[in-house]
């Protein structure tokens, strides 16, 4: 077993820092790999400063490609990237992808998912009469297809949409509604060779205590045996390791060790 993050963002989307930066600190932490995963740029229109730009995009993978020369034999480096729904980014490119949904389309406008509490009011609001168990029936709907989308090999933050409902402050995640979304995206993602992050991107944000997903999605997911892999969602590399243990086991392409890691 051995240290390791695949959901890793730099200076070209929305992370802190340089991609050399980030894996000398990698070295130091004792790493054996690091994987990168940019966010793609997108449809929406919102693409400075939380998505690369199609530019962006190329000098990324230059850079990666680079390093991973560079640095041979002292760490291995793989070149990804998180791949939204709504992505125009197809290229295959990549040692491997990482699908999320950080949009609903509602309405001919893109509602972003984890922006803030208050954009998250604002859009049930405005465009689901106030009907919080819509807005989510539309995000999992998006999330159980984010393999057919994106081909990816990695599902991103499953419940991202939780992120600002600690306590159930904006809506109920034992409500039969939710249950029954989240459950549907679950079960049209089982049994296509993917890795489900326990994600804690919003723990080191102090947005909730606990990781994505919800205890019960992970029992749901190790009863049918899905892959977990742990990951810090790094925006600045003084937490690159953030919530990871040892039993990080995801090789991307390779898959040279393909088990569930006992979340207990």
């Amino acid at each position: 077993m051995s240290l390791s993050n695949f959901h890793t963002h730099t200076s070209f989307c929305d992370g802190k820092d340089n991609i050399r930066d980030i894996v000398e600190k990698a070295i130091e932490l004792g790493c054996d790999k690091i994987g990168f995963s940019g966010h793609s740029y997108t449809e929406t229109g919102d693409n400075e400063p939380y998505c690369m730009t199609i530019d962006g995009t190329e000098e990324y993978k230059a850079e990666i490609r680079k390093l991973k020369t560079e640095y041979q034999g002292k760490i291995d480096i793989y070149l990804g990237i998180e791949r939204d729904y709504f992505a125009k980014d197809t290229s295959k490119d990549y040692d491997y992808s990482i699908g999320s949904v950080h949009y609903v389309f509602k309405d001919g406008v893109y509602i972003p998912v984890d922006e803030s509490k208050e954009i998250q009011i604002k859009a049930v609001k405005n465009h689901y009469n106030g009907d919080f168990y819509g807005f989510i029936e539309d995000y999992y709907k998006l999330v159980g297809d984010i393999y057919n989308k994106t081909k990816c090999d990695i599902v991103g933050h499953f419940d991202l949409i939780t992120k600002f409902n600690e306590n159930n402050d904006l809506f109920h995640t034992k409500n039969e509604r939710y249950i029954t979304a989240s459950e549907n995206a679950v079960k049209k993602l089982l049994n296509k060779g993917l890795y489900f992050e326990i994600n804690y991107g919003a723990v080191v944000k102090n947005y909730r205590t606990t990781p994505y997903p919800e205890q019960r999605v992970l029992d749901l997911l190790t009863k049918n045996n899905e892959n977990l892999i742990y990951s810090s969602d790094c925006h600045n590399k003084d937490y690159l390791l953030f919530g990871i243990e040892k039993e990080n086991c995801f090789v991307p392409k390779n898959h040279l060790v393909n088990k569930s890691i006992s979340v207990e």
